[in-house]
This record gives C-alpha cells, structure tokens and sequence, in this order.
C-alpha cells in the first residue's frame, strides 16, 4: 500500500476549484494518508480543512504562502524561485500551531490589501473592472486572498487551459512593492516567534513545465550551493521541493545540500487547477521516503506547537533525524 502524502494544496481562499473541505474530500477519495493546506496570503480557510479532516479521519498539515522581498540581503537581486522579480522569493510557511491562527492572519491582512491595489492596476491594463469580474471569483471578503491567477481566470472566463496559456505569456505583469513583501528577515522572525516552520520552495531552472503555466527559465541552480548556505546563515532550518518538478539530478543536488545544513525537507504538490492529481506518483520512489516521514513529523509538530509554541520542531534542541522521529511518534500515537 502506498503512504501518499500532500502538504501543499490550495483552496478558494487563494486561488483553486476546491473549498477547503472540498480538498479533503478530494485528498481522502484519491487514497492521501494525510493532506495539508497552504494558501497564498491567507490562513482563513484552515480551520474548515482541519474540521472536515477530523470528520474523515485524515490528518491534516496547515501552513501558508507568502511573497517576501530580499534584495538587501546576501541573496541580493538575483533570481530565486520568483518567475517575474529578481528581488522577492516565494517562502512557504508549515505546521502552523492552531492558536496562532489569528496572528497569522493579521501579519498577512496589510500583506492582501496591498495586494489589491496592485490587482486593479493589472485589471486596468487588461480591461478588466477588479470589483466586478475579479474580487467574485475569491474568498477576499472571508480573508482569502486575491492572485494574480484571479485576475487571468477572469479574462479567460473561467477556462482552465486558457488561464494557463495566458500566465505563460502574461506581459502586463506589475512588480510588487515593498508593502505587499515583507523582509525576508521579518517573515523568519514572525514564524519563529509563532512556532511555525519557515520553508523556503525549491524551483529549480526549468526546461519544460509541467503544469504549462511557466516558461522555460533559469532560477537558483547558477548559485544553489551559496544560496543555500544563505538561507541556512539567515536561521532558515526547512526546504521543500515537489520531485515531479525536477529532474533526478537537480534533487539529489539538492538534497545533498540540505544534509550538509541538516536542513529539513518537506515536499508537497501545489494543486490549484481541477486537472492536477493529488497524488504525486514521483514520491512513490523509495528515494523520497523520508518525504513521508517529515510530514507525520509536521503533524506532531502541529499538535505539540498547538499545546506550546515552545514545544514545536523549532525549539527543540537535537539532531534532524532524531526531532523528525520523535514528532513523527508522537502523531502516529
């Protein structure tokens, strides 16, 4: 039997055709053994997938997505997982400890109204009016966020491969300002002080993609030893990669790096278009067990954290490999 897991799945709190209970219903039928939630700027629709995950009997991870600026840091103006700016990387934020909901929320509610602003800009281009055909197709007024994905969504009316084709050739791109990227030291030292595990996502160059929506491109692999020696210095303690999105030699680089630092890694296909499988038959490869293994891991992270901040993965001292397999006991109880 296989141990499939997921930990990045988004919900129509960011962009994706599925409710936050819809997803775990979808997640259950495909056989995960657990799923977790990461949307973009907005933790608002966790505590449905947790509920609907306690009615199903699925153990469930929460976590979220932000955009954060580092140009004044050692990583500079240089590319890292961002398609479009050479000063903002993605970071994905997991295992978020249930009692500190509220605060994530109001760390990213500046971060959406930016957000806005910018988005009727980029509507303005496309001829698009932002009240009347984007802001209905999201969750903004329960506190999901609104993407760029919205916007293309709209001007595709409603298809799904032409959404597609337009963000792989999205010219009327606008570069998001300061006020909608905190620092990336800023975002480190928020998720440390709530207990939660501050990932940064692994792209990687890529040649052909898979889900059709990015253009081939270069991205960490020029600098991948110094960057993540960079991220490691900066306090970052977790990477996370997707193995259907890279190829064999790209991940076993990577990983090697991640030894080196003893960083944790965590994996997850992001889904957020209905013709993305759940499962990521990549991660069926006995190469990528451990996957498995870190994600009980952030479960009983999440449940510990949720009890005491201070009992959570990052403040417990000891090896990687130890910390993973006394929090993965700890959720398999």
């Amino acid at each position: 039997m296989y141990k499939d897991v997921n930990n990045h799945i988004h919900t129509t709190y960011s962009f994706s055709p599925y409710t936050p209970a819809a997803a775990v219903r979808k997640a259950k039928e495909t056989g995960l053994q657990a799923a977790g939630i990461v949307d973009h700027d907005s933790i608002s629709g966790a505590d449905e997938f947790i509920a609907e995950g306690k009615r199903l009997g699925l153990p469930t991870t929460t976590g979220f997505e932000m955009r954060v600026y580092h140009a004044h840091t050692p990583i500079g103006r240089r590319r890292t997982n961002h398609p479009d700016q050479d000063d903002i990387s993605y970071l994905t934020f997991h295992g978020v400890p249930h009692t500190r909901f509220e605060a994530v929320d109001s760390f990213l509610r500046p971060v959406r109204r930016a957000r806005g602003e910018r988005n009727r800009a980029i509507c303005a281009r496309l001829g698009l009016d932002y009240e009347r055909d984007v802001l209905p197709l999201s969750m903004h007024e329960k506190g999901g966020s609104v993407t760029e994905r919205h916007i293309l969504f709209a001007k595709a009316n409603g298809d799904y491969a032409e959404l597609a084709r337009l963000k792989s050739a999205f010219k009327d791109y606008i570069p998001a300002g300061r006020d909608e990227c905190p620092d990336m030291e800023k975002a480190l030292a928020f998720a440390n002080a709530n207990g939660i595990i501050a990932t940064y996502p692994y792209l990687g160059d890529v040649t052909k993609s898979v889900t059709g929506d990015k253009k081939a491109q270069k991205f960490e692999d020029g600098y991948l030893d110094e960057l993540i020696e960079i991220l490691y210095n900066m306090g970052f303690r977790a990477i996370s990669y997707m193995p259907s999105r890279n190829t064999r030699e790209q991940l076993i680089r990577l990983r090697a790096l991640c030894d080196k630092y003893g960083m944790l890694q965590i994996s997850g296909e992001d889904i957020n278009s209905p013709s993305q499988p759940f499962i990521c038959e990549a991660m069926r490869d006995p190469m990528f067990a451990n996957l498995n293994d870190t994600t009980w891991a952030l479960i009983g992270h999440e449940q510990a954290a949720t009890e005491d901040i201070n009992n959570g993965f990052i403040s417990l001292d000891g090896q990687l490999e130890e910390k993973i397999k006394y929090y993965k006991n700890r959720a398999k109880k």
